[in-house]
């Protein structure tokens, strides 16, 4: 079946980092399907993770507009004559999506047994947190006919980007300096270490004759300002100064990254940056960094009894469970390796 694919279209309905996971899966497309025309429908704000990816001919971003703007897309979608959809986000929308496509060939997950099933030629049940994302991803082959292969995360930076990160490290002190880049935020409160326990953690590190920089988008500027104000020494703070691709420059450029379970935690990886990984409610089996050198702290508590929207464990939650000490030790380790 692979073989006759000309236009195929993959939808990943998520976050930066969920995004960030399935490009292995678009080079396994490519190495197989290297004359198909391959486009990416993804949410607002994450399309720039594939950005410069020579496996991608197309990235479409899914509208938020009013009813006439969504029918309007939909018809676009049905207008490109699809061969295949495959559809990576366990998600209603995308199913609906999926199924108004008119593609011959629809693979989409369906680990709940859902209605959406119904909107795939082949329906996959995926055992859904048994395995690692990339395997998950790489079962949507297996109708295909495509044998999966190991691939790494993929996040190209280009040149230009290069050189202005370049400029962003002059400005801030950074160049020639060894550095490491911290980010104490999480999309949830509780899938971070305490903003106390970063700025400690800066702390040893500039005591070690490191540079420290906090990374971090605009929303997450509390959290930075929390850190800052915990510690003892002066970091440079590049929170809300950088973009997505800005970001992945400069961590190409720094010695270590240490961070909650988040998309930076994922662009890390994907450039090769030593990642130091703490995790809490979510398991690194299934979410952890993809990258050649990294390190994943996690306690292995049953969250189920207080994960979204909130933890009941207080003091004794996963996250305050790791201790500054073993982070201190795991960035030393990772550092001696540079």
């Amino acid at each position: 079946m692979g073989g006759t694919l000309e236009n195929i279209l993959v939808i990943k309905l998520r976050y930066i980092g969920d995004v960030l996971l399935t490009t292995p899966l678009l080079r396994i497309l490519r190495i197989n399907l290297a004359h198909a025309r391959i486009t990416v429908l993804v949410n607002s704000g994450t399309e720039t993770i594939l950005q410069n990816n020579p496996c991608v001919d197309h990235v479409t971003v899914l509208p938020r507009g009013n009813v006439f703007e969504q029918m309007q897309f939909l018809r676009s979608i049905r207008s490109c004559r699809y061969d295949c959809v495959i559809d990576l986000s366990d998600g209603d929308r995308s199913a609906i999506i999926t199924a108004i496509s008119g593609a011959a060939t629809t693979i989409g997950f369906n680990h709940e047994r859902r209605w959406r099933g119904k909107a795939y030629s082949w329906s996959i049940d995926g055992q859904y947190g048994a395995m690692h994302m990339l395997d998950y991803h790489a079962q949507a082959l297996i109708p295909l006919g495509i044998e999966p292969c190991v691939c790494a995360l993929e996040l190209n930076v280009s040149d230009k980007e290069s050189q202005a990160a370049e400029e962003i490290l002059a400005t801030h002190g950074l160049s020639d300096k060894t550095w490491i880049m911290l980010h104490p935020a999480a999309r949830y409160w509780f899938k971070a270490w305490p903003a106390e326990r970063f700025a400690a953690l800066g702390d040893a590190l500039v005591r070690e004759g490191f540079q420290v920089a906090l990374v971090g988008s605009e929303n997450e500027q509390r959290v930075a300002d929390k850190v800052m104000q915990s510690a003892e020494q002066n970091f440079v703070s590049l929170v809300g100064k950088t973009n997505l691709r800005d970001l992945a420059a400069l961590m190409k450029q720094c010695s270590l990254f240490v961070g909650n379970d988040a998309g930076p935690m994922h662009i890390a990886a994907a450039v090769g940056c030593p990642v130091v990984a703490l995790f809490g409610p979510t398991d690194p089996a299934v979410w952890g960094p993809g990258g050649p050198a990294s390190k994943v702290i996690y306690k292995g508590l049953d969250c189920r009894e207080c994960f979204y929207p909130g933890c009941s464990r207080g003091e004794m939650s996963c996250m305050r469970q790791i201790s500054l000490e073993e982070v201190i030790n795991a960035a030393k380790v990772l550092l001696s390796q540079k």
